[in-house]
């Protein structure tokens, strides 16, 4: 491998290895401590969603089982925190209900005093203005029927006015009491009520902490096989690079100028010199061509597929990006390399692995030369990745699962749904295979989150072979400010972004917090469990979040303001819940989005 190699008729070709270029943190000097983060939500209020990838989209199985038991554990604190949500507001409400009800027990409270003072000073007036208020005193002293009569009626509305009152005193008073004891009694019950979720959500607290220590040392071992590999990707990219350069300067030194495709279409007129190359059932294959020199067979490809190759080699270790956006130059998706390089070549293609597997021209597999295009599948999957052959066995491909332009095997033969080579032009579209109902979406050897509304503003989540929190470092982007890491595409942005900061401030941007440990999840969680996101649902576990400082976190002040205005140009966003007014109120919360559609 690396080396030239005789292929297709016994021509020679580079079997190059793509390889990934480091991508661990690079520390920058003179930058201010890092502050402790901020127990924030980091997350749209009521959404944490899980990560339901299956164990095949992790980069390791025990990464994939350990996160299965991480997703537990965060459907647990999911189920409790909305329990307490309830919980809150249900204690809240009996407060509310207990303090009404002890302030009508004390208004009926004065309301029988009152009444009973109002009675008492009645009676006095009464016994001093007529003496005994009684029959006897009214008997002896009427001086004839009519005025014993009038006197007893008098007598009887007065006794009874005072019984009306006393009595709906003493009722106000014994119901407002009943009352207040069931308000107390249900607020008593609420509060034991809460008290036990939250001693429940202690325990799953716990939990997460056990999980995490237990990842730690698997994490640290796929961080460390991750930096081997690409220590090994690198040789072998500095090793292509030259096997490219001496298959060019081989063709150079035979006085060989690559055609253009046009010119190799038709096997029967191929330039002067060039002979045609037979495919495995002996037929001459159209688009390439052979040349002997020195007693060599040279591979000839066209001046296009020459010169995409060439760029999809000067990109290795450019990082992955799912969703729209990866045509580069920043950070690629399968079918958006596939589509920068040729396009840029002058071999315009589609923009998506389906569309350029339905437009491009077939060859049987067998045949697949430097430059084809390898479809992968499997049907039920759809046409969900595609790569440029390198040579029989290994294509240059943007790989999810590895995050960035790597090198890969070509698609195993259940998997591979076919072979394109696009200097032969288009076909009228036929129809590929689509992803079935019910199937995760599969996209560039990863399973891809769906991506949200672009209103949100909101990072995706969900991206490459690890979970939430738990990402190598090796696989992470320096953004320029101190440790601060990033998802690689998004900490290109951001540097951009910063470098634009700079140029109307003075100033590059000043952060706070980016990637964000699931061990630190967990522990901002415990101390702060009604502000932070649950464990393992934060946008800053997948590395496609910010909190700024240095004026911008703050609304209303002229950093904010040019964020708000510049930060889109950038792929970078102040998500619709972290706005003013928005529901939560994080200004200084930004998530990285992904470029302009």
């Amino acid at each position: 491998m690396g080396s030239l190699k005789k292929v297709g008729g016994g021509a020679v070709a580079v079997a190059a290895l793509m390889v990934l270029s480091s991508t661990a943190p690079v520390h920058a000097r003179n930058d201010p401590p890092p502050e402790e983060p901020r127990a924030e939500a980091g997350i749209a209020p009521g959404a944490n969603p899980p990560d339901s990838r299956p164990g095949e989209a992790f980069a390791d199985p025990a990464v994939a089982r350990l996160q299965s038991a991480a997703h537990e554990v965060q459907r647990e604190l999911d189920g409790l925190a909305g329990e307490i949500a309830i919980a809150e507001d249900r204690l809240a409400g009996t407060e509310e209900a207990a303090r009404a009800a002890r302030y009508e027990r004390a208004a009926a409270d004065e309301a029988v005093a009152a009444n009973q003072d109002a009675v008492d000073e009645f009676s006095r007036s009464l016994f001093t203005a007529m003496g005994r208020a009684d029959e006897f005193r009214l008997l002896v002293t009427a001086a004839n029927p009519e005025e014993l009569l009038d006197g007893a009626s008098l007598l009887g509305r007065v006794r009874s006015a005072q019984d009306v009152q006393l009595t709906g005193a003493l009722e106000r008073q014994r119901a407002a009491k009943a009352a207040e004891e069931a308000a107390v009694e249900q607020e008593r019950l609420a509060a034991s009520r809460k008290a036990e979720l939250v001693r429940r959500n202690g325990d799953a607290v716990n939990k997460a902490d056990a999980v995490s220590a237990e990842l730690r040392d698997p994490i640290a071992e796929a961080n460390a096989a991750v930096i081997e590999q690409q220590r090994r990707q690198r040789d072998r990219n500095r090793e292509t690079a030259d096997n490219w350069r001496a298959y060019l300067a081989r063709l150079r030194e035979a006085g060989v100028e690559p055609p253009p495709s046009a010119s190799l279409r038709d096997p029967a007129r191929l330039p002067a010199g060039m002979r045609v190359l037979k495919g495995h059932d002996g037929a001459a294959q159209a688009g390439l061509a052979q040349v002997g020199f020195e007693g060599q067979r040279l591979l000839v490809l066209p001046k296009e597929t020459m010169s995409a190759l060439t760029a999809a080699i000067d990109v290795l270790g450019k990082p992955y990006v799912p969703h729209d956006g990866g045509s580069g130059p920043l950070a690629y998706s399968c079918d958006g390399l596939v589509s920068a390089v040729f396009g840029e070549a002058g071999l315009p293609l589609p923009g998506s692995a389906g569309e350029q597997l339905a437009r491009g021209r077939p060859v049987a597999p067998a045949d697949a030369q430097p430059g084809d295009l390898a479809f992968a599948g499997p049907d039920r999957y759809g046409v969900q990745s595609v790569g440029i052959v390198l040579d029989r066995k290994t294509m240059v491909v943007a790989d999810a699962r590895l995050a960035g332009v790597v090198v890969a095997d070509l698609p195993a033969e259940a998997n591979l749904l076919g072979i394109v080579r696009p200097s032969l032009g288009k076909r009228d579209p036929v129809a590929v295979p689509h992803r079935q109902p019910g199937e995760l979406k599969w996209r560039c050897g990863g399973v891809e989150a769906e991506p949200r509304s672009r209103d949100s503003g909101e990072a995706a989540g969900a991206w490459g072979g690890y979970p939430n929190g738990l990402i190598p470092s090796a696989a992470l982007c320096s953004m320029g400010r101190g440790s601060h890491v990033l998802r690689c595409d998004a900490a290109q942005a951001f540097h951009a972004m910063s470098q634009a900061y700079a140029r109307e401030f003075g100033t590059p941007l000043c952060a706070t917090d980016s990637y964000r440990t699931f061990d630190l999840q967990v522990d901002l969680y415990r101390r702060k469990p009604a502000l932070a996101a649950i464990p393992g649902t934060s946008n800053h576990g997948w590395g496609l979040a910010v909190d700024l400082c240095g004026g911008a976190e703050s609304f209303g002040t002229r950093q904010y303001r040019w964020l708000w205005a510049n930060g889109p140009a950038f792929g970078w966003v102040n998500p619709g819940w972290a706005r003013e007014g928005g529901g939560r109120e994080e200004p200084w919360h930004w998530e990285f989005a992904g470029p302009p559609r």
